[in-house]
């Protein structure tokens, strides 16, 4: 079975194909200079971009992959979480393509896509426990097996990928935040400054219901410390370039103890041997580079996907659709564009 699927979630225009479970081609359109001057993604610049980007992308994958739309079996597109208007793009192409051509349409939830990266790369048995973390998103899920997915734990504000992003802005440092600080704190020292590492304690419930933030045994929280990073600049002149990048070292490897710690508790919580690292955040060379080292010493094995799909692709989602044609499996074309939707 041979798969387009089109990824608009944020701000990256993709598409790909897949072939009975192998990447084809997978083209990606960045937004960065367009957002770059705001220090962020703009929605609505989002959207306009991708109708922009959009048929190019689309023609491209074919064309790398070599292939046809004539020689194409099903349609996939992300249908959420992510900003509406860019959900909404690439959402009506897969509708229209699948629905002119009489092909098996499938919504794929954006997570899911994610969690199933690092097996665009070679199989990784299940179960596995995925820590998820990007601009949008900072969880922790217990994948038992397709389709079947425990959160285990969530951000209660902001996403770590966010995070990265309001510091760099900051610091004045640009966009985007996540890689210019990974650059800048290869030559700073990540113990130069002690930021706060805020540790939520491990809860069953709390009153709050079930598969929320709020009512999961693992949870985060990166406000406290995008705030004390605000308070260190303002009482400290960023007067050298060795200044800055201690800031941003020392707030890395905040960000990477706090994200380790919780999951690998959440791991050893469910007896599970076996960490993802996804999203775009997973990029991170320093989360990569402890992530390795401690789950080694712990006796765990870590996957973490190739570059090309850690941030936002049209291949994960390719095959998170591919795996669910394979149920029989497949979405009307009533299915609609939802910003919160859950995994």
């Amino acid at each position: 079975m041979r798969i387009l699927a089109i990824e608009s979630s944020c701000d990256d225009t993709a598409a790909a194909v897949l072939d009975a479970g192998s990447v084809l081609s997978s083209v990606v359109a960045s937004q960065d200079e367009v957002h770059n001057k705001y220090g962020g993604v703009v929605p609505e610049l989002a959207s306009r971009s991708h109708l922009r980007n959009i048929v190019p992308v689309i023609e491209a994958a074919l064309e790398q992959a070599a292939t046809r739309l004539d020689h194409i079996d099903a349609i996939a597109a992300t249908c959420g979480p992510g900003l509406v208007g860019s959900l909404l793009v690439g959402l009506s192409t897969a509708k229209a393509i699948a629905f002119a051509r009489q092909l098996p349409f499938v919504a794929v939830n954006h997570l899911e896509g994610h969690l199933l990266s690092p097996r665009l790369d070679g199989e990784v048995p299940f179960p596995y426990v995925a820590l998820l973390v990007s601009g949008g998103h900072t969880s922790v899920y217990h994948a038992v097996d397709h389709g079947r997915y425990h959160l285990l734990g969530a951000t209660r504000d902001d996403a770590a990928g966010e995070a990265f992003d309001k510091v760099a802005k900051i610091m004045g440092l640009g966009y985007p935040g996540g890689r210019i600080i990974d650059d800048l704190a290869r030559h700073g020292d990540p113990r130069a400054i002690r930021f706060p590492r805020a540790r939520l304690k491990p809860r069953r419930n709390g009153g709050a219901p079930l598969g929320t933030p709020f009512g999961t045994p693992f949870g985060f929280s990166f406000s406290g410390l995008k705030t004390a990073v605000w308070q260190y600049v303002r009482e400290h002149a960023i007067d050298s370039e060795a200044a800055a990048a201690d800031i941003a070292a020392s707030f890395q490897e905040t960000v990477v103890d706090m994200l380790l710690d919780t999951a690998f508790a959440a791991a050893g919580s469910v007896g599970c041997p076996r960490l993802v690292i996804a999203g775009g955040v997973s990029a991170n060379s320093r989360l990569r580079q402890r992530a390795a080292a401690e789950a080694e010493a712990l006796g765990i094995a870590v996957t973490i996907p190739r570059m090309r799909y850690c941030t936002d692709n049209a291949a994960m989602i390719a095959l998170a659709a591919w795996h669910r044609l394979q149920r029989g499996e497949s979405d009307p074309f009533s299915v609609n564009a939802t910003a919160d939707l859950e995994l």
